[in-house]
């Protein structure tokens, strides 16, 4: 199964049906294609996992969306994002980048400020001025986390897929 399908893919039968909204096809069914049906997962559960995911990235380390939800083996990179964005707790969102090492939508430059801080190792491009034209070498400050700190994040997806059933 590929970790980004958020618990769904090919093993076990399953395949992703396309579009957004669309069900997974269970290829075991029998000569007709029976849609699978998803496990509803709860949005305040998720967010709690993605926030307690957020709070164990070190300072000066970072994980990407897709990181977040590949752990969690449960929901995608916008889920990911989502609940980060909504949340009002006091957690280090900026250690939770896109994929291409760029700080949430529109909050580059706060973002700068923490990774300065902290010492993210960051890619500048030459001759820019702009100190929110940056992203972060992720080669440099991809975090991943300790077998037992990988051992509560699968727990917290487990419990989200289970609730979801």
């Amino acid at each position: 199964m590929h970790p980004r399908a958020g618990g769904q893919g090919f093993s076990q039968g399953v395949v992703d049906a396309g579009p957004a909204g669309a069900s997974p096809i269970d290829l075991h069914a029998g000569s007709a294609l029976r849609p699978v049906r998803a496990p509803r997962i709860d949005p305040e559960a998720y967010a709690e996992a993605v926030l307690a995911v957020a709070e164990l990235v070190p300072g000066g380390r970072v994980l990407t969306y897709g990181d977040v939800a590949e752990l969690l083996e449960c929901g995608g990179p916008r889920q990911v994002g989502r609940a980060l964005s909504r949340s009002t707790r006091d957690v280090p969102w900026w250690r939770i980048l896109r994929a291409g090492g760029h700080p949430p939508q529109g909050l580059a430059l706060p973002a700068r400020h923490r990774y300065d801080e902290e010492g993210t190792p960051l890619s500048l491009p030459s001759g820019s001025a702009d100190s929110g034209d940056y992203r972060v070498d992720l080669s440099a400050a991809r975090w991943w986390p300790a077998p037992e700190d990988q051992g509560r994040i699968a727990d917290l997806g487990a419990s989200l897929r289970r609730a979801g059933l």
